[in-house]
């Protein structure tokens, strides 16, 4: 399914307002990183190792959220990187994307507080859920319109294979999860972070050449 080639602007033509789709993604990763600390507040008085074993919580929350949004941001990268053309539908895709990126502060702040509640665990795990199949339409997009550089087979190897669904895959199941045990669900999102990393070692292995 090839894009409207009217509309399409080849990379190496148009490098300054690629940059810019790019540079404003970057920036939107940043700031969303930036807030997650701004989750983390320890009142004034009291005993101070009581106040941070008391949220512990708060910080299990900000750490996994900033690994999430690293790994997301690694893989935003790699993708970009290997696009040579681009259209205003792949820019609309991005910016949906990033619109739930920029909502994680505020998902996480409530797994920090309310982590116990079953409703936060399934919103933050919605959330993610969203980020991750945006992410993954934008693949299939780009892949499908022929926007992607001359080493398409590569291309489609290395961003299309089953470690990208990883994280929408887990995040999705532990929704309902979450109503059953909050616990459960958390461990499954920890538990991505190893079957992701084994998967992309698979996918890699089978790409290597023999």
């Amino acid at each position: 399914m090839a894009g409207d080639q009217s509309s399409v602007h080849e990379r190496e033509h148009a490098e300054t307002e690629f940059n810019r789709i790019v540079a404003f993604t970057d920036g939107v990763f940043s700031i969303a990183i930036t807030l997650l600390v701004l989750t983390l507040e320890i009142p004034k008085g009291g005993d101070l190792e009581r106040l941070l074993a008391d949220r512990g919580n708060e910080f299990f929350a900000y750490f996994l959220s900033f690994a999430v949004l690293a790994r997301l941001w690694l893989a935003h990268h790699r993708f970009y990187g290997s696009v040579a053309r681009f259209d205003s539908r792949l820019i609309t895709l991005n910016l949906f994307y990033l619109a739930f990126v920029a909502l994680l502060p505020f998902t996480t702040e409530m797994l920090g507080n309310y982590g116990s509640q079953e409703l936060a665990v399934a919103l933050y795990a919605a959330n993610l859920t969203i980020v991750s199949v945006a992410f993954i339409v934008q693949i299939t997009y780009v892949y499908r319109a022929q926007l992607v550089r001359d080493d398409a087979v590569e291309f489609r190897a290395r961003f299309a294979g089953p470690a990208n669904w990883v994280i929408a895959i887990v995040f999705a199941c532990s929704i309902p999860i979450a109503f059953v045990s909050s616990t459960a669900a958390t461990l499954m999102w920890l538990s991505m972070f190893f079957v992701g990393r084994a998967l992309g070692d698979l996918a890699a292995r089978k790409r290597a050449p023999r």
